[in-house]
């Protein structure tokens, strides 16, 4: 089944089977267990990110304050924190709430800021690029599992329609020349099938009359010639 998170599979194997199950629960309306899966994604990103510079930090906190005090301060990373905070917050009151709220909203929110950190993870590790750059969250996948066409796709796919249609009517347009051709030259030459049949079914009654008229003919000359007088 197709995710949003396709593009991180061949980065990190587990981070992608982490952030596809936090998907999977959406769709079936687990949606507090939704929001926990995002924040332990974000956890597990934000101690991939530190690395070799995480010290004693052990909770999602002390990891978040420690990539923060490291942080150059400039838009990108400050969006990156600004994500993994609203998972991080969010997961913390799914978990440890003592009622069942069904909030599909804010679990849809929780996936799309997900969703920025994997690309913001992503580029971290492999670098920009702009087909990762122009990605955007598609909600409808979320939901139904399949991808949709992208508008050049759809665009493509109706110009080869066209194309194909184009050479149908062609095609169907040649036979029908080909048989108008094949009339004229019939006509031309003076067949006409319907005409043809016609004068055979109206000479049949003129040789049956001749024929009778022949034969009663025979028979009269026969008895003239026979009665004595």
């Amino acid at each position: 089944m197709a995710t949003n998170f396709d593009f991180l599979k061949s980065t990190d194997k587990n981070l992608f089977d982490i952030i596809s199950e936090a998907e999977k629960l959406y769709r079936d309306e687990y949606f507090e267990q939704c929001m926990g899966q995002t924040r332990r994604f974000g956890e597990n990103i934000c101690k991939d990110v530190l690395g070799s510079r995480r010290t004693s930090e052990e909770t999602f906190d002390d990891m978040l304050a420690t990539l923060k005090d490291k942080s150059k301060g400039n838009p990108q990373e400050k969006e990156f924190l600004d994500d993994l905070y609203f998972l991080k917050r969010n997961g913390n009151k799914s978990v440890h709430s003592n009622i069942v709220e069904k909030d599909g909203m804010k679990a849809l929110e929780c996936l799309q800021r997900a969703f920025e950190v994997a690309i913001s993870y992503s580029v971290f590790k492999n670098g920009p690029s702009d087909k990762l750059l122009h990605l955007q969250y598609d909600t409808e996948l979320l939901v139904t599992g399949k991808k949709n066409k992208s508008l050049a796709e759809r665009y493509n796919q109706e110009k080869l329609n066209q194309q194909k249609l184009k050479v149908k009517n062609k095609s169907i347009e040649k036979v029908q020349k080909k048989s108008e051709k094949r009339k004229k030259i019939n006509k031309k030459n003076g067949y006409d099938k319907k005409s043809s049949v016609s004068k055979k079914i109206s000479i049949f009654p003129i040789i049956m009359l001749i024929s009778l008229t022949i034969s009663l003919t025979i028979i009269v000359f026969l008895l003239l010639t026979f009665i004595k007088p």
